[in-house]
């Protein structure tokens, strides 16, 4: 029988293998152990008054107790709303108040969560993980002894958080088919069993992490190897110690393992695979990549409203095309022209996608919605093409958002933060090739009073996350713009791009 619920997502629940091993603090979690502490978590959460459909945001780093709070959450018919730690005050309080959450989840001691959960109104349940890894949430002011329904099929499970070209954040509810229907396929796809071992890398409130590589462990019954952060310098150590035989990364970080591998004493072999996603890589890397770790490196195709992977290069013996992020897995493919015309094989035009994996539309965005889905089908704004073989490449965007390192930063987002200051009367983001990023923030502005462009890149960084905080920012007299009037970004691109 097909696990179409999170809550059904273990082959067996009552297993004594193990689940995740935590690597800070030094624990190990049985299936059984983990089933149990999620069971014990729901009824605490149901139990203070939290309803199907209630919201439950998440402000947690990587570690043991995100990974149980999450099914926790979601295994209580509520919504898990998990949130980058690296968002400042005013995103925080902009998150909370998109998403309606009923209460958020923290670490004990985060007085900046205290402040703005304060703001809006909703208590904080703070979590704690004592020295064996066994995790607790206070704060939750019991109301009743609720026993919980088993969570259904078409129940929301996960708000994800996107941002569209024009700035304006997007809500991506997924519901538990999804989740478990794209855990399931990753993990047939790479024909995933209880003796593989994934070693997280990427931060598990992002689908990559969170889907890729932590759920579609558990689906199969392997074990999830978690650190409380990427650390190159012992990234190796773990992965041979532990015994892992894969891992899940953005470009970036494939391309920081294999410059110091060397020096890290990597070895030559190992590992059954090696993924990538998230963002483009390119074909001399990942040659380079298998060279010196001798596994092959399997690129994917994935976003948010997808619950992650929509495409996969497979594994040998059938190829894997350098520079194809493979075939529709779960899903199907098609590229459209302008007018929304299908095209054959080999003509360049927009990603379309469909299948159960697929969002079933934004929260609350009918004009979203209108935009986005065309006959049943999804608009990525990707451009590709899709050859003889049905390998999808990527090409180029319709979407103006940037891509760093697997992060989607919308440039309207980094101008607003601009525009915040005085000095600012016109301003511009775009991306820029970069070698270790994929793409890196750059922006344009036009002064109205005095600023210099490290001032203005720590006024941006005291309202925006680091990552979304402008690398460069040129200062100009004048920025282009198209027939309507509106600053042209591709122009500004294409201006102050440097040159090779």
């Amino acid at each position: 029988m097909a696990r179409s619920t999170l809550s059904e997502l273990f082959e067996d629940s009552r297993s004594p293998d193990p689940a995740i091993i935590s690597l800070s603090p030094a624990a190990t979690v049985s299936y059984r152990e983990l089933a149990e502490r999620i069971e014990q978590i729901a009824r605490q959460i149901s139990g203070c008054g939290v309803a199907p459909g209630d919201c439950v945001a998440m402000f947690l780093p990587n570690g043991i107790e995100f990974i149980e709070l999450f099914l926790a959450v979601t295994h209580a018919r509520a919504i898990a709303a998990p949130l980058n730690p690296a968002l400042k005050e005013n995103e925080l309080r902009a998150a909370l108040e998109q998403n309606g959450a009923r209460a958020i989840i923290a670490q004990a001691g985060d007085a900046v969560v205290r402040q703005v959960a304060a703001t809006v109104g909703i208590p904080v349940w703070p979590v704690t993980v004592d020295a064996s890894g066994v995790v607790a949430l206070s704060g939750t002011s019991p109301v009743a002894h609720r026993d919980h329904a088993p969570a259904e099929p078409d129940d929301i499970a996960l708000f994800s958080n996107t941002s569209g070209s024009t700035g304006r954040p997007k809500l991506v509810p997924l519901t538990h088919a999804n989740l478990a229907s794209s855990a399931r396929i990753i993990a047939a796809h790479y024909g995933l069993t209880p003796n593989d071992r994934c070693l997280l890398v990427m931060p598990l409130f992002h689908g990559h992490g969170l889907i890729g590589a932590a759920l579609s462990t558990l689906s199969s019954g392997g074990t999830l190897i978690v650190p409380p952060r990427f650390s190159a310098s012992t990234f190796w150590g773990a992965f041979v110690d532990y015994r892992a035989t894969w891992y899940t990364a953005v470009p970036t970080i494939h391309s920081v393992l294999l410059a110091r591998a060397d020096a890290d004493g990597a070895p030559k072999s190992g590992p059954r695979f090696i993924r990538s996603c998230s963002a483009p890589l390119a074909p001399a890397v990942l040659k380079n990549i298998e060279n010196r770790f001798g596994a092959p490196v399997i690129e994917a195709y994935g976003m948010t409203e997808t619950a992650h992977q929509a495409a996969s290069n497979p594994l040998p013996p059938r190829p894997h095309k350098a520079g194809s992020v493979g075939i529709g897995t779960g899903v199907e493919l098609a590229i459209i022209d302008a007018a929304g015309k299908r095209l054959p094989a080999n003509q360049s035009g927009e990603v379309i996608v469909r299948g159960a994996k697929v969002m079933k539309g934004y929260w609350n965005n009918p004009q979203a919605n209108a935009e986005a889905f065309l006959d049943g089908w999804f608009r990525t704004g990707d451009v590709g093409v899709v050859d003889n073989d049905g390998y999808l490449s990527l090409t180029g965007r319709i979407k103006e958002l940037i891509n760093r390192g697997g992060e989607k930063i919308s440039p309207t987002e980094v101008e607003a933060a601009l525009l915040e200051n005085s000095a600012v009367a016109e301003a511009a983001a775009f991306a820029v090739p970069d070698a270790k990023y994929g793409e890196e923030v750059w922006a344009a502005v036009v002064l109205k009073g005095a600023a210099e462009p490290d001032r203005l890149r720590d006024f941006c960084r005291e309202r925006i996350a680091d990552f979304k905080t402008p690398k460069v920012i040129k200062i100009v007299s004048e920025l282009p713009r198209n027939a309507t009037g509106k600053i042209d970004r591709r122009q500004v691109a294409a201006l102050f791009t440097p040159k090779n």
